[in-house]
């Protein structure tokens, strides 16, 4: 089990300090897990966010609405579907009524890599903790929010 002391050799004034860098700390460890782990499906977290997000909307959608939905709000939204787009996992559709609105889409090449992610897809980064145990640290973040 980590000890966020031994781990970065230091100490803390006191608990909420450690609490607090003990979040950034693990958010870093995680998304560096992440990172190794959607590597060789050419796509970063962010972007496996946008395609799920697509997936579970059905229909397509607006880039703000995306925005609204990812749970790393990324100011480069666009930028990210721009690079799904080029590798053809999602498709933009013009609005007929408003040449300004955009929609996007996710095709069926990402819909095909999202299953092929999802059979390798572990939630192994929290095999330590008991049901009970992420309940309690998630109404614990839910909290600190």
């Amino acid at each position: 089990m980590g000890d966020l002391s031994r781990d970065i050799n230091s100490k803390f004034p006191n608990y909420k300090v450690k609490a607090l860098l003990n979040i950034v700390y693990t958010a870093n460890w995680i998304k560096s897990h992440q990172n190794d782990f959607f590597k060789p499906y050419g796509i970063s977290p962010q972007q496996f966010n946008i395609l799920r997000i697509l997936k579970g909307a059905g229909d397509p959608i607006k880039v703000q609405t995306i925005k609204e939905r990812m749970i790393e709000r990324a100011p480069n939204a666009t930028r990210l579907t721009d690079k799904l787009c080029a590798k053809d996992l999602i498709e933009r559709i013009a609005c007929p009524d408003d040449r300004r609105v955009v929609h996007i889409n996710i095709t069926k090449k990402g819909l095909l890599l999202l299953d092929d992610i999802s059979k390798n897809l572990k939630n192994d980064l929290i095999d330590n903790l008991s049901e009970a145990e992420a309940l309690q640290l998630s109404d614990l973040l839910d909290k600190i929010r």
